[in-house]
């Protein structure tokens, strides 16, 4: 049975009234034939996702409405492998949906820090050296890159080839494992002064979109853009990072705004100073 996400704009919505708006899928969800996996609600921005296991989009939207009247504003289908590597887990409902629902629509969100990174001159390396060299070298690229988002909770969605795409709960976190890359490749450089890799990194944060087994949007379009801007060995983020990273002890940098291609408005970003 396919997969589907759901998108409600909730004016006015509590977390409770999310709750309970769900509490009443669930009872009647199997007369619809779906089931409902799992859900969250973002009250800052009065948005839920519901992800829905049903016959068709029609059914995600009879069973919201015979239930509570909340039609959904947009339904899309998605492949459940890339909704898992992305979220990290499909929970099923849990039982007490009144006494849990609240804490796991708390921990998962829609809501998400996009980071891409880049290894430069990657070709130009090949060339260099050749294949086997080079590709020892994009091994250990890989490892030190994997190890970091390991450590600081990323989300690996894709390898580029010479870089990848992650996804973050935490702005916080992302800055952080970014940070950590980066001296980690310093930390290599320092040893390996014939064999250098440097690696430029871009992030975005804000609700990206899946459809036709890939993530996409203007977040994830953001984020690829600041990449392709920064410089070798800088990460350079949106002020909507620095705004979530709040009031941690990070040096931002800010820089000039940047009309990224396909986009209609400057878009003000930083650099994170982290030598």
């Amino acid at each position: 049975m396919p997969l589907f996400m759901d998108r409600h704009y909730m004016e006015g919505a509590t977390r409770h009234t999310v709750e309970k708006a769900h509490e009443k899928d669930l009872e009647i969800q199997d007369e619809y034939g779906v089931k409902i996996k799992t859900y969250w609600f973002d009250e800052e921005r009065c948005t839920a996702f519901c992800l829905i296991d049903a016959p068709s989009k029609k059914s995600v939207q009879h069973v919201h409405g015979a239930a509570h009247g909340s039609i959904p504003h947009e339904i899309i289908e998605v492949d459940p492998n890339v909704v898992e590597a992305f979220l990290g887990t499909i929970k099923e409902p849990i039982a007490d949906v009144a006494q849990k629902a609240a804490s796991h629509a708390q921990k998962e969100t829609p809501f998400r820090t996009i980071m891409f990174t880049d290894l430069t001159d990657s070709t130009a390396t090949t060339t260099r050296l050749g294949d086997s060299s080079a590709m020892h070298l994009l091994r250990v690229h890989n490892a030190f890159t994997r190890n970091a988002l390991r450590q600081y909770n990323g989300s690996e969605v894709k390898h580029t080839g010479d870089g990848f795409m992650v996804s973050f709960l935490s702005s916080v976190d992302a800055v952080q494992c970014a940070i950590a890359i980066q001296q980690t490749f310093a930390d290599y450089n320092q040893e390996e002064v014939e064999e250098q890799m440097h690696v430029r990194i871009g992030m975005s944060a804000g609700e990206p979109v899946h459809e036709d087994g890939d993530l996409f949007g203007s977040t994830v379009q953001l984020a690829a853009r600041l990449c392709d801007h920064a410089n070798p060995d800088g990460i350079v983020v949106t002020d909507s990072v620095r705004q979530e990273c709040g009031l941690e002890p990070f040096n931002f940098i800010e820089l000039e705004s940047l009309m990224p291609k396909g986009f209609d408005r400057p878009i003000e970003m930083s650099e994170v100073k982290w030598h």
